[in-house]
């Protein structure tokens, strides 16, 4: 195997260097002040080992990263009932289009989507209160990533409440077909706080561990999901982690992966290893510009993709 630590080294220097960094999300006011100049990664491995470059011990907002741990506690509510309000198709479209939405009669192209977690936090909220689902997505991902130091950021949160106009717009046409049981204003609550989960690369890999083992927590030795379902997330984090990105995410890195416009990107390898990866600036698809290019050359010199034949 290669040497993942000198891998790891090699291209934070090389993402240092870059000139272009892409532009930090400026419609959610608090990630608008973050610098562009962050570069954080993390690799845990399925042998426990946890391996750190750069800027790897950061919070950052998670953002639609905590739509797989979202997806995970709605599976495991209302098992695969669930995909008869959310689909499992790429969108080819904005990550928050309201016209997809329309035109689809409330029902959202997959969990990964804006339109899609909604109706995913509308599952995990069920008839209970906002406080206590949001505390159980907190606390599924303290689980995951064992540690109780993971918080929210509330000012990250309250931002996103207060212009999230469009999230609005989505859960209202949701709410209009019938995909919503709760109200509105109680399922964006739960929406923005799992959004607003900060998180650094080194935490959030440690996270992700169970998507590469199968469903298994190591820290627990707890089975999460089935390996059925986590075979399910991994190939929707494949085909939809990226929203109109993911075909060109696929084709150069090869591994499932989600993306947060907080500059955060999940990556698994099945088998292999968990990695997170920071960098602020986006692409004009709003993932992260450094992040995709960190990942493609971590995947293509380490020699990890579902592709490359084994053994």
């Amino acid at each position: 195997m290669a040497d993942i630590q000198h891998l790891i080294d090699i291209i934070v220097e090389e993402m240092r260097e870059r000139p272009d960094k892409g532009r930090v999300a400026d419609y959610i006011p608090p990630l608008a002040h973050v610098s562009p100049d962050k570069f954080g990664m993390a690799v845990v491995l399925a042998d426990g080992r946890m391996l750190c470059g750069g800027d790897a011990q950061e919070p950052f907002s998670i953002q639609s990263i905590s739509k797989v741990f979202s997806l995970t506690l709605a599976l495991g509510m209302a098992g695969d009932g669930l995909w008869n309000r959310v689909g499992r198709e790429p969108s080819g479209s904005a990550f928050n289009s309201i016209v997809q939405l329309e035109r689809e009669q409330g029902v959202p192209r997959n969990p990964f989507i804006n339109a899609g977690a909604i109706v995913m936090s509308d599952i995990i909220l069920g008839r209970g209160e906002p406080r206590e689902a949001i505390g159980q997505t907190l606390r599924l991902v303290r689980d995951l990533a064992g540690d109780d130091m993971i918080a929210i950021d509330e000012h990250v949160a309250r931002a996103e409440l207060a212009t999230g106009f469009r999230n609005e717009a989505l859960a209202a046409y949701a709410k209009a077909f019938g995909n919503l049981n709760n109200e509105v204003d109680r399922v964006l609550g739960v929406y923005s706080h799992a959004c607003a989960i900060a998180m650094s690369c080194a935490q959030l890999a440690m996270a992700g561990r169970y998507l590469m083992l199968g469903g298994r927590n190591p820290e627990t030795g707890k089975q999460v999901l089935s390996p059925h379902r986590t075979r399910r997330i991994n190939a929707l984090m494949m085909t939809c982690g990226h929203y109109d990105n993911s075909g060109e995410f696929a084709f150069r890195v090869g591994l499932p992966g989600k993306s947060g416009v907080g500059g955060g990107i999940l990556l698994i390898a099945p088998g292999v290893a968990s990695v997170a990866v920071w960098a602020p600036g986006l692409n004009a698809q709003g993932n992260s510009l450094l992040g995709s290019i960190a990942l493609e050359r971590l995947a293509g010199r380490a020699g990890w993709s579902v592709f490359e034949p084994r053994g």
